[in-house]
C-alpha cells in the first residue's frame, strides 16, 4: 500500500524530466554557418491558405527568418515553376512587404526533390537594408513556397534557405506537407 505513493511519483518525475528534455531539444536545426534554427510561431494573418511553418537562425549571415508552406492544387499542372514571374506572385514575398524590389533574375533550384525557382528581392525603405529570397517548388499540381528575410546579402540569405531546407528534418517535412491532401 504504501508503494503506489512512490511508484505515482516516481512516474511523474520520469515524465517530467523526460518531456523537459525533449522539449529542450525540440525545434532547433544546427546551420553549418554556426548558427542555430529555432521555430518560431506564423506571424502572418490568415489568408487563403494554411498557416506554414516558420523558423529563425540568428547566426546565419545576419539574422535570417524563413516561412513555408504548401499550396495544394495551386501550381500549373504542366508546366510547374515556369519564370521568375511566377515566382514573384506566388512565393509569399508580399507577406513581408508589399513594394518587394526584384534584384536580379532567379535560378533553377530544386527542394526535397521538387524543381522550381530562387530568386532575390530588396526590401524596400532602402534605408534598412533588408533582403528577402523568395523559393517556389512544384510537384503535380502542387506548389511549396518559402520567402527567407533578413539583414544580410540577398545570396548568403538563400544559401542558408536552401541549406536549411535541405536538412534531412526539413526534407521530411515538405514530403509530409505535400502529400496531405
Amino acid at each position: 500500500m504504501r508503494r503506489w505513493p512512490v511508484i505515482a511519483f516516481a512516474t511523474i518525475a520520469l515524465g517530467a524530466l523526460s518531456g523537459a528534455a525533449a522539449y529542450q531539444h525540440a525545434g532547433s536545426f544546427q546551420h553549418e554557418g554556426n548558427g542555430e534554427w529555432r521555430e518560431i510561431a506564423w506571424p502572418f494573418p490568415r489568408d487563403g491558405w494554411p498557416a506554414g511553418k516558420a523558423f529563425r537562425c540568428d547566426g546565419c549571415g545576419g539574422d535570417v527568418a524563413i516561412y513555408l508552406r504548401p499550396k495544394i492544387g495551386f501550381c500549373n499542372c504542366d508546366r510547374g515553376i515556369a519564370d521568375d514571374d511566377e515566382v514573384d506572385r506566388v512565393a509569399d514575398v508580399d507577406l513581408i512587404n508589399e513594394r518587394f524590389v526584384p534584384v536580379s533574375s532567379g535560378q533553377v533550384v530544386r527542394v526535397a526533390d521538387m524543381p522550381g525557382r530562387i530568386r532575390a528581392y530588396e526590401l524596400p525603405p532602402a534605408a534598412s537594408t533588408r533582403h528577402a529570397v523568395g523559393i517556389a517548388v512544384s510537384r503535380r499540381c502542387d506548389l511549396l513556397v518559402a520567402v527567407a528575410h533578413g539583414n544580410g546579402d540577398a545570396s548568403e540569405i538563400g544559401r542558408a534557405a536552401l541549406a536549411f531546407l535541405a536538412t534531412n528534418e526539413m526534407t521530411r517535412w515538405v514530403i509530409a506537407a505535400m502529400e496531405e491532401r
